[in-house]
């Protein structure tokens, strides 16, 4: 009942920033290409960037699902919000569930309630083909003492806005590209030079250009569970709170549509409607994508539910949440598109109340986030070593 209780308190608070506040700017936000300042502040007023942070440490202590429904109610209205919101809260849910009693990231979890600090991840590299189970910049002893390291990142999302950082690396500079460990560090110990522009089609207010990373960090700063660990058992809920950040604005896409032929029986009462008939057909693909995402989700917290996650780490698991990524990111712009071929014009039109532009380009960002043709290689390679699936 507790638990309930808040997240109930939470969601509350969401969704009267993501209605209030992200909508209002969000056509804003994508005209200027620009981070949606208004709506971060708002959820940093209500405590929301601690919320999976456990109440023993400060934080309000919400469940996974909380934030998943958090991350549908902001993408809802504002993408690139949503999206924001999700990875950083993917960060601190990695903290959480790693820190393996390491006292400096359990203070910095306090820190994170207190100041409602924003966590920004580096996890893309230039030389690397997008598999982020590579690294090449690596960790180095720096002169004086301590750690240091520099790194090319062909995108660091909002990373100019960020408070902190978490970079993975090589353990060190002669280690294995695939001997990584995650760095957390502050903006005070990093040094950000802009490589590249965010002028995009989508997702414009995630301000996601590449940068040169330059950062130090004493050993306590590095993450104590190894990356390999971290991605096996925590990449899916990457994939779960983008795909509800996807459903989120592929719902919108629909109620506009769904507005639409309303009034259209409105203003012809008794006559057929062929958009409704339309509409019908795209109200069967969101509800299965709605199915797909929330089965994935009840599938993942059930395993979080048990004390052994050692089933997330086999390949099973690995191809069944890499699924929900390229099932979700395909259905996405899929219903974007159908509602404006139902709408017409109407959707076509960025000052009409049934727009759907900004809603589809936005979605079409969805297939580029861990590509969706390195997903397919990489399932291939593993349906040739399983048995069953």
């Amino acid at each position: 009942m507790v638990m309930i209780d808040r997240d109930s308190a939470f969601l509350g608070g969401v969704r009267s920033v993501a209605v209030e506040i992200a909508a209002v700017h969000a056509d804003d936000v994508d005209r200027q290409a620009r981070f949606p300042a208004e709506a971060i502040t708002a959820l940093r007023e209500a405590e929301a960037l601690s919320a999976y942070v456990p109440s023993s440490l400060g934080g309000q202590g919400v469940s996974l699902r909380a934030i998943a429904e958090a991350c549908f109610e902001l993408g809802r209205h504002c993408a690139a919000t949503g999206m924001i919101f999700a990875m950083h809260q993917i960060q601190a849910i990695t903290i959480v569930r790693h820190l393996e009693g390491s006292p400096w990231f359990t203070e910095y979890l306090g820190r994170l309630h207190e100041e409602q600090r924003l966590i920004a991840s580096v996890t893309s590299e230039m030389g690397t083909g997008g598999d982020m189970g590579r690294s090449i910049a690596g960790l180095a002893e720096r002169a004086g003492g301590g750690l240091e390291f520099t790194k090319q990142a062909l995108t660091v999302s909002y990373g100019a806005y960020a408070d902190d950082y978490f970079t993975t690396l090589r353990r060190t500079p002669t280690s294995e590209e695939t001997d990584q460990v995650l760095v957390l560090h502050p903006r005070e110990e990093t040094e950000l030079t802009p490589t590249g522009g965010w002028d995009t089609l989508g997702m414009r207010g995630t301000c996601s250009p590449g940068f040169t990373v330059r950062g130090r960090c004493a050993p306590e700063q590095v993450l104590p569970t190894l990356f390999s660990t971290v991605m096996s058992e925590t990449s899916p809920v990457s994939f779960l709170l983008w795909s509800h950040v996807w459903l989120g604005l592929a719902t919108e896409a629909f109620e506009r549509g769904h507005s639409f032929v309303r009034a259209a029986a409105r203003r012809n009462p008794g006559a057929p409607q062929p958009a409704a008939v339309a509409m019908s057909r795209v109200l069967s693909e969101l509800w299965s994508f709605r199915s797909d995402v929330r089965a994935a989700l009840e599938d993942f917290t059930a395993v979080e539910e048990e004390t052994d996650r050692s089933s997330l780490r086999t390949l099973a698991s690995s191809l069944r949440f890499n699924n929900l990524k390229l099932s979700a990111s395909e259905r996405a712009p899929r219903i974007c598109l159908a509602v404006l071929e139902v709408v017409g014009v109407n959707a076509y039109s960025n000052d009409s109340e049934y727009a759907v532009g900004r809603l589809l380009r936005d979605a079409l960002s969805a297939r580029l986030m861990v590509s969706n043709e390195r997903i397919h290689a990489l399932d291939g390679q593993l349906l040739t070593i399983l048995k069953s699936v």
